[in-house]
């Protein structure tokens, strides 16, 4: 992905391994002849156990590049490049010396949570950074270590694209860093394979520099070795569109997920247009625990998780499920439920074996009776002002939400199986007239796929 290179290569690698990824650059450089003459390689490897393979391989890059005529040289820094970095991009009272420059980084940086009292936490801070994961950080810092011009390609998880909590870090790189090329791969098994990672990755080229391009190049592939490329050119402005103030970076990766956009952006209602609100579960089980029960008895309430969900409705109890059935109804749980009514119910999290990435579900107060119910924090729940809807309009949206359109525009910009409550709210939606419309269309919610996809097909293109 790298484009024209200095003669003279200034090379970062940071969290290095072995040092895989810089011996392609290495043999890529080799190859091509294209001018460049020497490669100064700085290398952060904090894994004792590794140092020795990646000082072998460095010392075989050596080789290649003697054979190329190309001068290669190396520094291995067995160091947190975090705490290290940050302190030296901060400077301090002792005279801190300030970090190299570099020509070209490439990155496949750790990926871990970090918290909020962290050291790495408040090592980021420092420098202004504010993010939740390893990986953004160490991306944060790099694209600070390049020239103008210099050039990041880095392989990293796809949950940076979107959502609340990487916000601050899209709107760091793109400010910062011009987007090149994006490569996804479709599974999220394949890349990774042999360290049971899974994670949908992406690998981008960037360069440093406040100019975003007209047009950006998304490929694709499985991520299985040898399994063809497909490339497509898209506007810069429907990867990141220039009024979208969270900054999602939408990968439209296949041909459905493009379709889906301009279906999508035909669709004008927001929830707040429609009268609608998303919020998450209140019941955080572990903070009332004394208040769970196994099986319903009295003075308890039902309490819904996501193993509740059966089709389109909710099947309660579920004695054989291993989560608790019910909540006490008192003074410390009532705060944390809700009054009965018609709600639609959607997974925060799914499986990798679920068909979609959203999934919805109907809460019927005819067939769960109850005054009070509990959402447990793993659901989100639409309502209207902390009551129910009405209920074709929920039907309506049950249908628009698990339909494969939705599904698939949703995939475009989320690279996790989380769907929050922020994401829904960013969704738009079909206006009240067409989503009732769809309600009444569908007279049972145990249908397949296809039906529900041709009642919503149906209504978007007779709304046009």
């Amino acid at each position: 992905m790298f484009g024209p290179l200095p003669r003279t290569v200034r090379l970062l690698d940071a969290g290095a391994g072995a040092g895989s990824l810089t011996a392609a650059f290495v043999s890529r450089c080799c190859e091509k002849g294209d001018g460049v003459r020497a490669i100064e390689a700085t290398l952060y490897e904090l894994d004792g156990e590794i140092l020795d393979a990646l000082a072998e391989t460095m010392r075989e890059c050596e080789h290649r590049c003697a054979d190329a005529g190309i001068r290669f040289t190396f520094a291995i820094h067995s160091a947190d490049f975090i705490q290290e970095m940050s302190l030296r991009l901060a400077g301090d009272l002792f005279g801190t010396p300030q970090p190299h420059s570099f020509d070209a980084a490439i990155a496949n940086p750790p990926y871990r949570k970090i918290s909020t009292d962290s050291a790495e936490r408040r090592a980021l801070r420092l420098i202004g950074v504010e993010t939740s994961n390893l990986y953004t950080g160490f991306i944060a810092i790099i694209q600070r270590l390049l020239v103008p011009g210099g050039q990041l390609v880095g392989i990293t998880p796809r949950s940076f694209c979107n959502g609340p909590y990487f916000r601050p870090f899209r709107e760091d790189f793109l400010s910062q860093l011009e987007l090149r090329r994006l490569h996804v791969f479709e599974s999220r098994q394949a890349a990774f394979r042999d360290d049971s990672v899974l994670q949908e990755n992406v690998i981008f080229h960037a360069v440093k520099g406040r100019n975003q391009p007209n047009e950006l190049t998304i490929s694709s592939s499985s991520g299985e070795h040898g399994d063809d490329i497909t490339a497509t050119v898209f506007p810069f402005a429907d990867i990141v569109h220039p009024r979208d103030p969270e900054k999602f970076i939408h990968i439209p990766s296949t041909a459905s997920h493009a379709k889906a956009k301009e279906t999508m952006d035909g669709l004008r209602s927001s929830l707040a247009s429609l009268g609608i609100t998303v919020s998450t579960g209140r019941v955080v089980d572990f903070r009332l625990k004394n208040a769970l029960r196994k099986e319903p008895e009295s003075g308890t309430v039902p309490l819904l998780y996501p193993c509740h969900f059966n089709g389109g409705t909710v099947h309660w109890p579920k004695l054989e499920a291993r989560k608790p059935n019910a909540i006490l109804d008192n003074d410390e749980t009532r705060p944390w439920l809700v009054p009965s009514g018609v709600y639609l119910l959607t997974k925060r999290f799914t499986s990798k074996e679920e068909h979609r990435r959203l999934v919805a579900c109907l809460f019927d107060p005819d067939q769960v009776k109850t005054k009070w119910v509990g959402f447990e924090n793993h659901l989100n729940y639409f309502h209207t002002c902390g009551h129910g809807l009405e209920r074709t309009l929920a039907v309506g949206l049950y249908a628009f939400l698990n339909s494969t359109v939705v599904d698939q525009y949703f995939r475009r910009f989320s690279g996790h199986t989380q769907v929050n409550a922020t994401d829904l709210r960013t969704l738009t939606y079909p206006d009240r007239d067409t989503l009732q419309a769809m309600g009444r269309d569908m007279k049972s919610l145990d249908v397949s796929q296809d039906e529900i996809d041709q009642t919503v097909t149906k209504h978007l293109h007779a709304r046009r």
